[in-house]
């Protein structure tokens, strides 16, 4: 049985995903993303404030989230819970966050934050309320 502690710990380490929400008609889209874990334990990922995955959760909150090693084949884990999506300015600290967890260190954050702010990203935050996976 896989629980949310051992997915947090897969997703450390695993930054591949693909985001399901729900359309406005209830079918589903999914959307391949990278993500990681915030200091609380919620899935964290960027993207436009103008997306569809951020209309359809701002919509209805709620979002599966399947990680994937990078190998494809392997250990998966899927994670699923209520959304949050974090718009600008509140979203800056969250988007450096979120690069260092899966990037490292930027080599110019003044113009990593400025281009944040160009795109208009926001960060979606998911509480991890139930997990399922081949660990």
């Amino acid at each position: 049985m896989t629980t949310p502690d051992d997915a947090r710990e897969f997703i450390r380490s695993n930054h591949r995903a693909v985001l399901i929400t729900r359309r406005k008609d209830g079918r589903v889209q999914g959307s391949p993303v990278t993500a990681s874990v915030d200091g609380e334990g919620r899935v964290m990922i960027s993207t436009r404030d103008a997306s569809a995955k951020a209309k359809n959760l701002r919509r209805d909150p709620w979002a599966t989230v399947l990680f994937m090693n990078d190998d494809f084949f392997g250990a998966w884990v899927q994670v699923e819970g209520a959304a949050e999506v974090v718009s600008l300015p509140d979203a800056m600290e969250l988007l450096v966050e979120y690069y260092r967890d899966i990037a490292g260190e930027h080599p110019d954050w003044d113009e990593y934050r400025e281009t944040m702010t160009e795109q208009g990203r926001v960060i979606v935050r998911i509480a991890i309320e139930g997990a399922t996976g081949a660990l």
